[in-house]
């Protein structure tokens, strides 16, 4: 008996990559989420009629604090770039062009500048480097900071460097 599910198993993998390559890209991410819902519906059926429902439920219940982080999560995925802020991570600049990553409009002023970074207008070059080496081992995302403080810091510092070059 079991051969016999495993050979339906086998065609019914077949038949499914063989229409597989002939959708496009837009087909094949509708026929994903299709998959995705009728094997967690299977699933969902087979764990009621076997009686471990509560497996389920203890894992929902395990997943749900992560729900909170996945779109932090999805930005290393490539292929969720975007999915969750709705763009595909590239923002278009004044000639219509689209550039990848964070637009910068670089309009700090240099007492910005030196306010974010605990510095005095006269420093040195040296100060500048120390204090944004200080503020970063601080504010640094993978230390518990965030991209917009860091992103910030590194604005600052440029911004005070390309003064005193």
């Amino acid at each position: 008996m079991h051969w016999i599910l495993g050979i339906a198993l086998t065609i019914a993998v077949f038949v499914v990559l063989k229409q597989w390559g002939g959708l496009s890209a837009e087909r094949k991410k509708a026929a994903t989420w299709k998959v995705v819902l009728v094997v967690g519906g299977a699933l969902l059926v087979f764990m009621v009629l076997t009686g471990r429902v509560h497996a389920l439920t203890a894992a929902v219940a395990a997943l749900i604090p992560l729900l909170r982080k996945l779109p932090e999560i999805a930005r290393f995925v490539p292929g969720l770039k975007g999915f969750f802020s709705g763009s595909d991570g590239a923002n278009p600049d004044e000639s219509g062009q689209r550039q990848h990553g964070p637009v910068h409009n670089n309009d700090m002023s240099e007492r910005e500048a030196c306010e974010i970074l605990g510095v005095t207008a006269a420093c040195s070059r040296e100060d500048v480097i120390m204090a944004h080496r200080r503020l970063m081992q601080k504010m640094h995302p993978d230390r518990g900071g965030s991209d917009y403080l860091a992103a910030k810091i590194n604005e600052a510092k440029s911004v005070l460097l390309r003064n005193r070059a």
